[in-house]
């Protein structure tokens, strides 16, 4: 119960889902956790969850679209605990679907703003921290929309996602000689908030479940356990990786 005693982490896209399965399970393993969401509320009561079950967590709402806030995250993490060790930028959002003909540009430009530019400002300022102090890891939460399975209409998620890898990459090479280490998380569909409202008839949860060799969607807390690897020592000698965990929809045909 103790894989991330000591450490420091944030988790973004915190008030519900996976961030939220996350941050419980990095708590429970000894972590310290800064929370970040939009909704403020949600945080209240994830913190309030963290430390009843003797965790520590504080919370700051905010947009990770907004450069101001990922530094701020940061911040809040020194202030409290002196650094920072681990990051999971997990904030995210489906973006306007529908016909690519039809899609606007501000309607693709806020996939890309939330998914991947507000990626890569959260990590602009955690890395810069994380090499004060000799090391960290960072996760990316993408998809295998896009890399493994290809899906119509969803052409602003799939782009600023499939983005993600690519700067995963560029960025575990670049500072993988300062041992900050850079993944992503490709999940299959997960029970979420996202996932509901995209999928909100029977019909639709049967066709995306059959999808899977599982034959099954997600649970939140099966993502939140391939981020505690990733952030866990135990993963040391990985990065770079786009690390499926699909519940095998990749092999199966999409």
């Amino acid at each position: 119960m103790n894989r991330l005693a000591d450490k420091v982490a944030i988790v973004t896209g915190a008030s519900s889902g996976i961030g939220y399965a996350t941050a419980k399970l990095f708590a429970a393993q000894g972590a310290k956790v800064v929370v970040g969401a939009r909704r403020e509320a949600e945080l209240a009561r994830l913190v309030d969850e963290i430390k009843a079950a003797g965790g520590e967590a504080v919370s700051l709402a905010g947009d990770v679209s907004d450069e101001a806030y990922g530094k701020a995250l940061v911040a809040k993490a020194v202030e409290t605990w002196g650094r920072l060790d681990i990051a999971f930028n997990n904030a995210g959002t489906l973006g306007e679907a529908g016909p690519s003909t039809d899609v606007s540009a501000e309607g693709f430009a806020n996939a890309v703003a939330v998914n991947l530019t507000g990626s890569f400002l959260g990590a602009k300022h955690q890395i810069a921290e994380m090499l004060k102090h000799g090391g960290g890891s960072v996760i990316f939460t993408s998809t295998l929309v896009g890399y493994t399975v290809a899906f119509p209409q969803m052409a602003s998620y799939a782009a600023s996602k499939a983005g993600l890898i690519g700067l995963t990459q560029a960025l575990a090479t670049e500072f993988g000689p300062k041992n900050i280490r850079v993944n992503a998380l490709l999940p299959g569909a997960v029970e979420t908030d996202m996932y509901r409202e995209a999928n909100n008839t029977a019909e639709s949860q049967n066709a995306i479940a059959s999808l899977h060799a599982l034959k099954r969607v997600g649970k939140p807390d099966e993502i939140a356990y391939a981020a505690l690897w990733l952030a866990s020592d135990e993963s040391s000698f990985v990065t770079g990786t786009a690390s499926l965990v699909d519940g095998g929809a990749s092999i199966n045909g999409g």
